[in-house]
């Protein structure tokens, strides 16, 4: 009789979901750290908001069903009550606000960042799990407000250290294509729905996708039919007339607009708003190259009501396979001035944008923008035997005093492995304790860098070596002084 063999699953991270180590954890504690504070310069309060928000509050992902678990992560809490992990930072802030309005400053003006989940299908820089950092003004109708946003969402991929032309912030408002469509005849939410979410796909599908989904429907190269908007010929050609509107300039642009549209009222307001915008723009220094307006982007979600904004990604990267890789939107927002309506019934302006970040840092990364030196490791003192333990801790206790990040070796290998262990980790050096350096209070230290640029081939020069020699010993009461020198040149 044979026992059977246990059960051992298959270590795997689900689909969408990332095991991050230092270098990509450093990448997003950067962008994090740089956009905060650019949003605090402009005067805007951190918030942090629960990761769960019972699943009624967050609303526009839900279906019509007994398990609203389409679109997010959802559980039922012991109340019978379903909560959902939050699929973005607005909804939880729309929660917020309506729950202690009375005792905020008007407008409210809040940035935050954390996690947030989608329970969507994976691709290319877009996960299940990642990380936003949003700005929101709350309480402002002025255009001027959305104006702020988009010039701090400038300066915040500039502090995050993404190139000018590296990508570029395209503005649109609902509006026009909602007063285009009710000039056409189209009247129904649905109807109008399935235009938007049309419209949204067509740098993936081009125009002949997007007037397939405009009129009767597509099928995709899987065979799989999605039926369309189900506009005439006419309204079709005035919808794709308005998304390729787009001018060089933000004046062209509304000039061509003006045409478009139709003079219908609610197209009209879209107008001005965009025209306030621009001047607001002009008056905050962000020019043409930086931000545009461009009619094809209306952002998929239904709670925006007014100006909306994109940030695309313009630069072209390939996987190991050497296949192109587009990452396209980095971060988005928009004006929603009915979200805290849902809890309150009155409506109340908003405006505001997200940095998509954990996708900035993995297009970085991508591109070759992130460099090893982003995982440095921590000085490592090399254990001989136990019976020296405590001045192995005492002499990496001193550095950390010093502020210098410093680890004892704990495993059970000898010298040479510790050695090799303390390059794996990119310390910048070695600090060795035996019981001759012990003895003569003294200890010797390996630059480990100067090792690696040697090797590398790029410190040629004779004097720098003599500068700079691998390895010294010094007396042990100049241990700080030395390290630290070490780390320093390193430009740590």
């Amino acid at each position: 009789m044979t026992s059977e063999a246990p059960f051992r699953p298959k270590a795997r991270a689900p689909r969408g979901f990332q095991d991050r180590r230092a270098a990509a954890l450093g990448a997003e504690r950067r962008i994090l750290e740089a956009v905060s504070r650019v949003y605090e310069a402009y005067g805007f309060e951190a918030l942090e908001t629960g990761a769960f928000e019972y699943a009624d509050a967050l609303g526009k992902f839900l279906p019509d069903s007994d398990r609203p678990n389409e679109g997010v992560f959802a559980l039922q809490d012991d109340d019978e009550q379903w909560m959902a992990l939050r699929y973005d930072l607005t909804a939880p802030l729309a929660r917020f606000v309506a729950e202690h309005w009375d005792g905020l400053p008007k407008p409210f003006r809040r940035y935050a960042f954390g996690t947030v989940w989608r329970n969507e299908k994976p691709g290319p820089g877009r996960f299940r799990e990642f990380v936003q950092c949003d700005a929101d003004t709350v309480g402002s109708a002025r255009p001027e407000a959305d104006a702020e946003i988009i010039a701090m969402a400038v300066e915040g991929y500039a502090a995050a250290g993404l190139p000018t032309d590296g990508y570029v912030l395209k503005i649109n408002n609902r509006k026009l294509l909602n007063g285009l469509l009710s000039a056409a005849g189209v009247e129904d939410a649905g109807q109008k729905l399935v235009v938007l979410r049309a419209v949204d796909k067509l740098d993936r599908l081009g125009a002949e996708g997007v007037k397939a989904l405009l009129g009767a429907g597509r099928k995709d190269e899987s065979g799989a039919f999605t039926k369309g908007a189900g506009l005439g010929s006419a309204a079709i050609d005035s919808v794709l007339a308005f998304v390729e509107a787009g001018r060089d300039s933000r004046t062209a642009t509304l000039d061509r607009l003006a045409q478009v549209i139709g003079g219908s009222a609610e197209g009209d307001e879209g107008l001005a708003e965009l025209a306030r915008i621009g001047a607001a723009l002009n008056g905050l220094g962000v020019g043409e190259d930086r931000a545009i307006f461009d009619p094809s982007v209306v952002r998929g979600l239904e709670y925006y009501t007014g100006a909306v904004f994109e940030a695309e990604l313009l630069a072209e990267v390939t996987d190991e396979s050497g296949a192109v890789m587009r990452f396209g939107s980095i971060g988005g927002g928009g004006r929603y001035d009915d979200l805290v309506a849902r809890f309150t019934g009155e409506r109340t302006p908003a405006t505001g944008f997200s940095f998509g970040v954990s996708r900035l840092a993995a297009a970085l990364a991508a591109s070759g923008r992130a460099t090893a030196a982003q995982a440095r490791g921590p000085v490592v003192v090399i254990a001989f035997d136990a019976e020296h333990m405590a001045s192995y801790f005492a002499a990496a206790a001193d550095l950390r005093a010093a502020g210098v990040a410093a680890e004892v070796y704990l495993g059970s290998s000898g010298m040479k492995a510790q050695m090799k262990y303390a390059d794996r980790r990119l310390a910048p050096a070695a600090v060795i304790l035996g019981g001759d350096e012990i003895a003569a209070g003294t200890v010797t230290i390996k630059d480990l860098d100067l090792g690696r640029a040697l090797s590398a081939g790029v410190a040629d020069n004779e004097a720098w070596r003599k500068e700079r020699p691998g390895q010294v010993n010094v007396p042990r009461a100049e241990l700080v002084a030395t390290v630290r020198a070490i780390v320093e040149a390193a430009g740590r």
